[in-house]
C-alpha cells in the first residue's frame, strides 16, 4: 500500500477562492472587506516568514491588513496597549500576535487581552471554552484546518480511534476537541506515555504534533490508517521533515499529509476564515 496525499495547499487555494468571492460580494453589498491586523515582536526569521505569507493571503482574498513590526525590546506593557488600540477599533475584525513573543513578554496575557470576537487565532481561553462545550466560535486555526482536510478527502473520524500526539493548547488540545465534537474516540500522547508506539499503532487516524523532526516512526504506523502530520522542522541541511518519518509511513497508511504543503497552507486558510466570521459579527 501506498498512501494517498493529502494536498493541503490544493485545498487551501479552494478555502481562499471561497473567501475572495464572498469579500467580492460583501464589496458588492457596500459592506467593508474583512481586515487583520498581525502583530510580530522581535526578529524570529520563521515568524517574519508566517507573517509575510498571511500578508499575502489576505492581499490575495481581497482583505485589508494591518502590519505592526515591533523590535525585540517592545515592552510587555506597549504591547498590551497596541492591543487594547485594536480592540477598540472598529475597523479591525482580527487580530493576531505572531507567537513566540520575546521571553520579557507573557504570552498567555497578550492572548487573554485580545478580544474573543477578534480573537481570530481561537486561542483565548473563551474560545477554546466554546468548543470544549460544542459551541465554536473562533476555532484554533491548525486543528481547524486538519478538520477541513479530512472532510475534504471524504474521512469521516466518527467512531474512529483518534490518536494524537502532542498536548499543547496551540494544536494537541483543541485537535482533540475537534475530533471529540466529531464523535472520534481519542487519546493524547505526552511525554508521560508509556508506550507510545502501542497507542500509534492502535490509531485509526494520527496527529503528529510535537515539533520534533521523525520522532513518531513509520513502522508504529497501522496498515490503512491516516497519518496527519502537524510538524514542521528544519533539519542541518536545510531541507524541512515532519514529526513523522514520511516515506516508511507513506507505506503503510492510506492518506497521508506531505511537509511542507500540508497542515501548513490550511492553517493560513482557517486564519483568514475566522477573520471573515469575524467580520460577519461586526457587520452592523
Amino acid at each position: 500500500m501506498t498512501a494517498q496525499i493529502i494536498d493541503g495547499k490544493a485545498v487551501s487555494v479552494k478555502c481562499l477562492d471561497k473567501i475572495a468571492a464572498e469579500v467580492a460580494k460583501r464589496t458588492a453589498e457596500n459592506k467593508r472587506p474583512p481586515c487583520l491586523a498581525v502583530i510580530l515582536v522581535g526578529d524570529n526569521p520563521a515568524s517574519h516568514v508566517y507573517v509575510r505569507n498571511k500578508k499575502n493571503a489576505c492581499e490575495k482574498v481581497g482583505f485589508r491588513s494591518l502590519s505592526y513590526e515591533k523590535s525585540a525590546d517592545f515592552s510587555e506593557a506597549e504591547l498590551l496597549a497596541l492591543i487594547n488600540e485594536l480592540n477598540n477599533d472598529d475597523t479591525v475584525d482580527g487580530i493576531l500576535v505572531q507567537l513566540p513573543v520575546p521571553d520579557h513578554i507573557d504570552s498567555q496575557k497578550i492572548i487573554e487581552r485580545i478580544r474573543p470576537d477578534k480573537d481570530v487565532d481561537g486561542f483565548h481561553p473563551y474560545n477554546i471554552g466554546r468548543l470544549a462545550v460544542k459551541m465554536p466560535l473562533m476555532r484554533p486555526c491548525t486543528p481547524k484546518g486538519v478538520m477541513t482536510m479530512l472532510a475534504e478527502y471524504g474521512i469521516d473520524v466518527k467512531g474512529k480511534n483518534v490518536t494524537i500526539v502532542g498536548q499543547s493548547n496551540i494544536v494537541g488540545r483543541p485537535q482533540a476537541l475537534e475530533m471529540l465534537m466529531n464523535r472520534a474516540t481519542i487519546t493524547v500522547c505526552h511525554t508521560a506515555t508509556k508506550d507510545l508506539p502501542a497507542e500509534v499503532g492502535r490509531a485509526d487516524i494520527v496527529v503528529a504534533a510535537v515539533g520534533r523532526p521523525n520522532c513518531i516512526k513509520g513502522e508504529w504506523i497501522k496498515d490503512g490508517a491516516v497519518v496527519i502530520d502537524v510538524g514542521i522542522n528544519r533539519l542541518e541541511n536545510g531541507k524541512l521533515c515532519g514529526d513523522v518519518e514520511f516515506a516508511t509511513a507513506r507505506e503503510k497508511a492510506s492518506y497521508i499529509t506531505p511537509v511542507p504543503g500540508g497542515v501548513g497552507p490550511m492553517t493560513i486558510a482557517s486564519l483568514l476564515e475566522n477573520t471573515l466570521e469575524a467580520a460577519k459579527l461586526h457587520d452592523k
